[in-house]
């Protein structure tokens, strides 16, 4: 059993493993370290997966992509915190595809509960299923995951590199290691000696790795603090490499065409015109699909677009109207899911007032601002990617099932990703980059998808369905039953992601519903998937950036039929369920100054959502401008537990709203003749900086546990701004997106 003990122990240099999950539960295998990918080295020292150190001094291997959210300068910050150096003098380095950086925490969302009720117990068997991970080849960016999977790792592994190179020094010194210590990248020893960690880099190659404890929160010199953006200099100067920034020596261009109806087949394709273009070196018959290759990007698209294809139809529904007929018959089926079913919804007393409503929200694409792209190179024997991706391991996988070479023979690499928000967990664009390699066998190929064929061939926000029953009596919440029709992205999207079949009720297709944080004594959500038809995946907070609308919207419905000020209302449901979810509702009615009394011509709103463990509620102010509406005021409040660096949670709260409100205002994917109808930003349109409200946002650490930061900022934002609209025109919005009805100015 010690030897057990000591065994999980050691563990950290890979992933977070627990000691009572070694020792209490038996289950070491889970969490013994995965290889290290990375090799040692002339004058470079491999501390663990994540650290090594050489001349140039100490180099991070970040396996999250970088995609504006700051994640390499938080892990930096973990690493520096333990490690004693600055933060701005760490090298931040993607990984490569590798088991050894499987996200621990992405799992854990998976396991049943609420999340915000759950015990320590429950949190650490997250842990310990998060392991499971690594089985998974799950190297993935997603579900605001990467702080609450690197905070325990990174600092073990700087405390771990730490005292290696104290070991070193010691060894070299003839001291013991307990009268050393570190700051600013120097081992000190007594009588004034310093030696910089780059001079103990060899000498640390040839020591045991050391394990170390963590240090306690009083100690903390970044964590908790903001830190200077290490990506801000490149991404001002324009020095940074996105995907579309890749150059290689002798590299060509190439543009696609795809089968605007899903899953159907190219019967034909005509390409003389392209071929006679000055320029164009290659047509290819992809099989489902044709593209051009050329000396630039432009003359490809315009050489893909000149040829005339003969496409196969849509076995799907072909129009709007039909595909939503689709997903309102999935209520005529059993429910997937019942996740909550608290008392009793049918019988209810005498004297109640009944409310009975159903809402809509459309498909929605991810728009990243960096077209999709990849960059591929073919040799024969293996495969070099570069792509702007959320998940190397699966992009790996995918390129090694289409290519025949083994996974070990391919290698992703990860540029800054221009926009993710979901859209870059697929594989669709950079397998279409390795199918062209393929045939181009020593060409080094970047595929640049247009705008129009990324619109069309997105992987979608479902559209959804909500069909609501409520009842209040005496002022007080007494009742409600929600049902929320979809394609399930679990099942779609985590099906292909993970390439396993998934079944069972689907916990993420009611998040942000089931799990409101709100004491309602009669309250049953039901889950309902529609059948697949369109591609659906991950979009920004997933299936909360729909239930956020439909659950707080339902609640502002029920406010108003009670005749009771609507953050009152949700207030006092909250303090009675979950306390940090009443403290920042408390927070936006200080910080707005919420009387719950507003002048004519000005409105406003609230809302509350909880999602990926994190309650946010935000408050917004609408005026009237000549009967267009202006959005002028935001405030945020969000409880992250723990906040690693406030500014940036500032920062990705700010943007969850943005895209939230640009949604809300004017996202909408529309079909017609079986393919979709937008096209580019003309006809897809997002919120200007003119028409971006001045926004206030507080960031508290109530909760016990920690929380994400990326995605819980959108839910909120269309039931905030749909209940402001309401307050200023009296007019109730139950379909998205808003523009429909109102003008925005």
């Amino acid at each position: 059993m010690a030897r057990l003990k000591k065994i999980a122990r050691r563990s950290f240099l890979v992933g977070s493993a627990a000691i009572v999950g070694g020792v209490a539960f038996g289950t070491y295998k889970y969490h013994q370290p995965a290889p290290n990918p990375l090799q040692p080295g002339a004058g470079k020292a491999i501390l663990n997966p994540f650290v090594f150190v050489d001349q140039s001094g100490v180099t991070l291997i970040a396996p999250r992509a970088e995609m504006g959210q700051g994640v390499r300068t938080s892990w930096a910050a973990l690493i520096a915190e333990e490690l004693d150096v600055d933060p701005a003098a760490v090298t931040v380095l993607h990984g490569p595809a590798a088991k050894a950086y499987y996200n621990s925490a992405m799992m854990a969302e998976a396991l049943p509960g609420r999340g915000y009720d759950a015990s320590d117990f429950q949190h650490s068997l997250g842990q310990i299923v998060g392991n499971f991970s690594k089985f998974l080849d799950l190297q993935v960016t997603g579900g605001s995951s990467s702080m609450k999977d690197g905070f325990t790792r990174m600092r073990l592994a700087g405390a771990s590199a730490r005292e290696t190179l104290k070991e070193a020094a010691a060894q070299q010194l003839g001291i013991a290691r307990a009268l050393l210590e570190t700051k600013d990248g120097f081992v000190l020893a007594p009588g004034g000696v310093k030696l910089a960690y780059s001079e103990l880099a060899m000498a640390a190659a040839n020591v045991e790795t050391q394990e170390a404890e963590l240090r306690p929160a009083a100690q903390w010199k970044y964590i908790g603090k903001p830190v200077a953006r290490i990506d801000m200099v490149e991404k001002v100067t324009g020095t940074a490499t996105f995907g579309l920034d890749t150059r290689i020596e002798g590299m060509k261009f190439a543009a696609i065409r795809q089968n605007p109806h899903y899953g159907a087949a190219m019967r034909s394709f005509d390409a003389s015109a392209a071929k006679s273009m000055a320029g164009v070196e290659e047509v290819l018959d992809l099989g489902d699909a044709v593209a051009v290759v050329g000396t630039n990007t432009w003359l490809a698209q315009q050489a893909v677009d000149a040829i005339e294809v003969d496409w196969a139809p849509a076995s799907h529904p072909e129009t709007t109207e039909a595909i939503f007929a689709e997903i309102a018959a999935a209520f005529d089926d059993s429910p997937n899911s019942t996740l909550r079913d608290d008392g009793d919804v049918d019988d209810l007393p005498e004297g109640a007032e009944f409310l009975e409503v159903e809402y809509r929200l459309p498909y929605l694409a991810h728009a990243t601002m960096e077209p999709m792209n990849a960059t591929a190179l073919y040799s024969g024997d293996r495969l070099e990617i570069w792509a702007p991706n959320q998940g190397p391991t699966v992009v790996q996988k995918a390129a090694a099932d289409l290519s025949g070479l083994e996974a070990e023979a391919i290698t992703v690499n990860t540029t800054y990703l221009g926009g993710g928000f979901g859209r870059r967990i697929e594989v669709d664009y950079s397998n279409r980059a390795v199918q062209i390699a393929l045939q181009l066998r020593g060409t080094p190929v970047q595929l640049t998808w247009s705008r129009e064929e990324d619109m069309r061939h997105d992987y979608f926000r479902p559209g959804a369905i909500a069909r609501y029953r409520a009842a209040v009596k005496d002022g007080k919440a007494l009742m409600v039953h929600g049902k929320i029709a979809a394609q399930s992205t679990t099942q779609e999207g985590a099906g292909r992601m993970l390439g396993l079949p998934m079944s069972g009720p689907d916990k993420g297709h009611v998040d942000a519903a089931f799990n409101q944080p709100l004491a309602i004594p009669n309250f049953r959500v039901e889950g309902y998937l529609a059948k697949p038809m369109i591609p659906v995946g991950f979009w920004r907070s997933v299936a909360a950036s729909f239930n956020g609308f439909f659950s707080d919207t339902i609640i502002d419905e029920m406010a108003h039929t009670a005749r009771r000020d609507p953050l009152e209302f949700r207030l006092e449901l909250a303090r009675a369920e979950w306390e940090p979810a009443a403290q920042v509702l408390e927070r936006v009615r200080d910080m707005s100054g919420w009387s719950g009394q507003t002048p004519a011509g000005v409105g406003r709103g609230v809302a509350l959502a909880y999602s990926f463990g994190t309650p946010v509620a935000q408050a917004i102010e609408v005026i009237d401008r000549g009967g267009d509406i202006a959005i002028t005021k935001a405030w945020i409040a969000a409880d992250l537990g723990l906040a690693i660096d406030p500014r940036n949670i500032e920062a990705q709260l700010f943007g969850g709203l943005a895209y939230g409100l640009s949604a809300a205002c004017f996202g909408e994917i529309t079909f017609a003749d079986g393919m979709v109808e937008q096209e580019n930003f003309p006809d897809y349109d997002a919120l200007r900086m003119p028409s971006m409200p001045r926004v206030e946002v507080a960031v508290l650490e109530n909760q016990k546990h920690m929380g994400g930061a990326g995605e819980p900022g959108t839910p909120p934002a269309a039931p905030a701004l749909a209940n402001a609209i309401f307050d200023l025109t009296g007019s109730r919005a139950r379909e998205l997106p808003l523009n429909k009805r109102f003008s925005f100015v």
